[in-house]
């Protein structure tokens, strides 16, 4: 009984806690079922309100400027503090945030109330990432890529169901059911990462480390990027104001950042890794064209080709199906560059083929939109993760992957923009080609950085894998 103790001890010492998966998973999943589950509760909810969708387009751009913010300040209290804190506070957040959306005495309370949320799904990802780099160490696995693998596409099957899921709340309960779904995954999580989630000693957790919190950078940050994200929600030269502002704050964090030895983020660093800089790109680039789907096509798809959100939730679940079989191929395999070519240039056909668009396109058309969609939702999220794990520093995992979240979410704030610029008139087939024409631009910048960028070549090469 013994010897069988021991053996099961040693076989636990060498293999990723299984424990830690489900609060993982749950955690990281938060902010993608809220981030599409809305894309088609924006018109029923404007109808509830008597506001228009450029008013609506605010519940996207609140969860997202909350989220482009809290990421990497979240991901930098992960990096001092350990992950259990910071999640516990978090994924409560949500559930007292979806509460606050329920009783909405107006439309303005529910834009603060996805704000709120937004905050509160910003612990899950970046907690993910710091334990799965913890538990490499630990192991002494590399690179766990069927982790990795496993939380990109429960990341992707949420994001993709999203829509589906939200129609089919909608019919059932209404707008409100799209909230109320987060009450039992805010507990859940709150549940899992009480039980699971390692402790961190008291001593670990002393004024040096309260001490190390960058109050001044993260302030000067977040002015930074509230300011420029307000400018892209609403681009005009009466907002001219809010890019002086951002460029000068800008400026200022990068001064005192360069000053601090333990600074919010390590502009020195960042600096020298290039590779790390460019799959920031990559993931803003990809995100804008992600988001522009999900929000913009979904739209169309209520209200320029008439369907209902139910069925437009599940004219994308094809996009489902085909994100989940490509994560699943490809996922383990550690070489990323072809993937990355690959779904740049699917994605790219993607949008040319909404050019062709208009109100009476069969579903047959729409439905081939959709699986040609699934395979860059099924490829490039997932590679631009891997990447993180291989060119981020180990100490700032947490908050390395929280600027790709950061990114990420400046593109949806991108999509956003453009979405609210291009479907404002009752002309939204013809604002749907001009949001085609717009991701075709980005699309062909993406395809080019990614060409250029031969540093992916050399992940993959090398790791040493167990699964």
């Amino acid at each position: 009984m013994s010897l069988f103790s021991n053996n099961r001890k040693a076989r636990n010492k060498n293999h990723f806690n299984q424990k830690l998966v489900a609060p993982m998973v749950l955690g990281s999943i938060l902010n993608p079922i809220n981030s599409s589950i809305i894309s088609v509760a924006l018109i029923p909810i404007g109808q509830a309100f008597g506001v228009p969708p450029s008013q609506t387009a605010w519940l996207v751009s609140a969860l997202y400027l909350a989220t482009a913010i809290g990421q990497p300040v979240v991901g930098k209290l992960i990096d001092i503090f350990g992950p259990r804190l910071l999640f516990l506070i978090a994924t409560s957040l949500v559930g007292i945030s979806s509460l606050i959306a329920i009783f909405a005495p107006n439309f303005w309370w529910l834009v603060v109330a996805r704000a709120l949320l937004g905050f509160g799904t910003c612990a899950g990802y970046p907690a993910s990432m710091y334990l799965i780099r913890s538990e490499a160490e630990r192991t002494g696995e590399e690179s766990p890529m069927s982790i990795l693998t496993l939380l990109a596409i429960a990341n992707q099957t949420i994001a993709v169901v999203g829509p589906t899921l939200g129609g089919i709340l909608i019919e059932v309960g209404g707008w409100q059911s799209t909230f109320i779904v987060n009450i039992p995954l805010s507990l859940a999580c709150v549940f899992l990462g009480y039980s699971r989630f390692p402790r961190i000693s008291g001593d670990s957790v002393g004024a040096d480390r309260i001490s190390s919190i960058d109050v001044i950078g993260i302030p000067l940050f977040g002015i930074t990027l509230i300011t420029a994200l307000l400018f892209l929600m609403s681009p005009s030269w009466h907002n001219v104001y809010l890019v002086i502002i951002s460029i000068i704050t800008g400026i200022v964090f990068t001064v005192f950042e360069l000053k601090l030895i333990n600074p919010f983020i390590d502009l020195r660093v960042l600096a020298g890794n290039i590779p790390l800089i460019l799959t920031y790109a990559r993931g803003l680039l990809s995100a804008t064209l992600s988001y522009s789907i999900l929000y913009g096509y979904t739209q169309w798809l209520e209200k320029g080709r008439g369907l209902s959100p139910s069925n437009a939730g599940l004219l994308l679940l094809p996009m489902f199906l085909t994100s989940i079989i490509i994560s699943k191929t490809t996922g383990k395999n550690p070489e990323i560059r072809r993937k990355l070519i690959v779904g740049s240039i699917v994605q790219f056909i993607t949008m040319a083929l909404l050019l062709f668009a208009n109100h009476s396109s069969s579903i047959v058309y729409l439905v081939v939109i959709a699986i040609l969609f699934g395979i860059p939702q099924g490829i490039l999220n997932l590679a631009n993760q891997n990447a993180i794990y291989f060119q981020a520093s180990s100490k700032q995992m947490g908050a390395s992957a929280g600027l790709l979240r950061t990114f990420m979410y400046m593109g949806a704030m991108l999509a956003s923009a453009a979405n609210g610029l291009f479907l404002k008139s009752d002309a939204i087939t013809n604002g749907l080609h001009h949001l085609a024409i717009f991701c075709l631009v980005i699309g062909l910048i993406l395809i080019i950085i990614t060409l250029l960028d031969r540093s992916l070549s050399k992940i993959g090469k090398n790791a040493h894998q167990r699964y």
